[in-house]
């Protein structure tokens, strides 16, 4: 923390303009050392030429935006500079502050990770603003500003407060027994507690759809060799990402397509051709065999099954008819071709081929992924360091309840108040730091 962190806040790579952030206490005098002229003010932009300190090379002309203490994104000062966006100009401003006496380069979260222990966020917060980095579509983006705002926290937070007046009630049972307390505590403590268990279990009951959205809903699509899978996939992304052909098994392994749905994010999974009597095979064969077993793997994981049938075949797959179950889309291809039929009265007819029912599949399937996710008027969970805390907090709640002693039924109620604590960074957040900070990109 005694260190100046210096790195680019903005996109890797050329633009009209980056963003390079210095953060800590020698932040300004680095500034005074490449900008002369006027002094500068706390939030106040200013058109200035920056110069190498020793030799006084001019680096570029830049709109300089200084911060004090504690009124900026880490707490600490901050310069951002903001200089045109060409590699030679942000690698020789980068160079030069690097070197500036106190100062190095950031490591990946430090900007984030510093404006936490400086108080200005929470760790549900700073999370939500690596998935905000991260959103490629709008449902991510409104779920991760949701959270960035709070929401998350403030329904801990309200949890934890309630936790601690049960507490209270509770130990002052506990401390004074003798005394004449007011009548009804157990009975009250009992039905707090009873109405937390609620609260937690319905906020677990979500179908997981906080981390769906954020790492993205997973779509399979199945069936039989030379049913259309790999072609479905290409219409449904737009683009030729899977080799087609008339022969079986030419897809071996499971390619997987990032789509934009309405605002959802999916990952959309070409597989291998059903061929269960191929599995175990040796030789070439083995390529094929591991593809089915994947495909087979990818079916029962997935969180929606396209499966699709050919409709110019004498019957259904039967090996296809067995994964159906209520995560399934059924579709019956090539209903261009003359010997074609529906083979499944309620499968949806397609023609790849034409592109002829491709939008019926699409909108069947947001109904569906739409179903899926749903509406809940509480924010949900969206990382699994989240769900994990909050089921120990459960168990220690209802735990607490069966507790023989008071004594017992408190330190549970402490145990679930810490649990709930350590997910907005409030006790023994030593150890989580380097773990959630970790995956940030440099410059957050």
């Amino acid at each position: 923390m005694s260190e100046t962190i210096v790195a680019l806040a903005s996109g890797v790579g050329r633009g009209g303009v980056a963003v390079i952030r210095v953060s800590g206490l020698q932040s300004w005098e680095s500034l005074e050392a490449l900008c002369s002229g006027p002094g500068f003010q706390h939030r106040t932009a200013q058109l200035s030429i920056l110069k190498h300190p020793d030799s006084r090379e001019t680096l570029d002309q830049a709109l300089v935006l200084p911060f004090k203490a504690p009124a900026s994104y880490t707490g600490e000062d901050v310069v951002e500079y903001h200089v045109h966006g060409g590699r030679a100009v942000i690698n020789s401003v980068i160079d030069v502050l690097s070197v500036q006496k106190g100062h190095r380069l950031a490591e990946p979260g430090e900007f984030t990770r510093r404006a936490f222990e400086n108080g200005k966020m929470d760790l549900t917060a700073a999370e939500a603003i690596a998935d905000l980095v991260d959103a490629e579509t709008q449902a991510q983006k409104i779920q991760a500003l949701g959270q960035m705002d709070g929401r998350l926290s403030d329904l801990y937070e309200g949890w934890m407060e309630r936790l601690k007046k049960t507490l209270a009630h509770l130990e002052a049972d506990i401390e004074f027994p003798d005394e004449d307390l007011p009548e009804g505590g157990a009975p009250e403590i009992s039905q707090n507690v009873a109405s937390l268990i609620r609260d937690v279990g319905d906020h677990l009951d979500d179908n997981q759809r906080g981390e769906r959205l954020r790492d993205g809903i997973q779509v399979a699509v199945i069936g039989a060799p030379n049913a259309g899978k790999s072609s479905l996939i290409n219409a449904l992304a737009q683009r030729d990402v899977a080799i087609t052909s008339d022969v079986a098994g030419t897809t071996r392994d499971v390619i997987e397509v990032h789509l934009d749905l309405k605002g959802y994010p999916v990952i959309l999974a070409d597989t291998a051709g059903l061929r269960p009597e191929q599995l175990g095979n040796e030789g070439q064969d083995a390529i094929e065999s591991e593809g089915i077993r994947r495909a087979i793997e990818r079916a029962e994981s997935a969180d929606i099954k396209i499966l699709l049938f050919d409709g110019a075949a004498l019957m259904p797959d039967p090996h296809t008819l067995n994964l159906i179950d209520d995560r399934s889309i059924l579709v019956t291809n090539k209903m261009d071709q003359a010997e074609a039929k529906i083979l499944i009265d309620t499968s949806l007819p397609l023609s790849v081929e034409t592109g002829e029912g491709l939008q019926g599949l699409l909108d069947v399937l947001f109904s569906k992924i739409d179903a899926l996710i749903g509406t809940r008027e509480t924010p949900s969970l969206t990382r699994q360091r989240h769900r994990q805390h909050v089921e120990n907090a459960l168990e220690s709640l209802r735990r607490s309840q069966k507790a023989d002693l008071p004594e017992l039924m408190a330190e549970d109620l402490r145990l679930a108040t810490r649990d709930l604590g350590r997910i907005i960074g409030r006790v023994d957040v030593e150890d989580l730091l380097d773990v959630i900070f970790k995956d940030f990109c440099i410059g957050k």
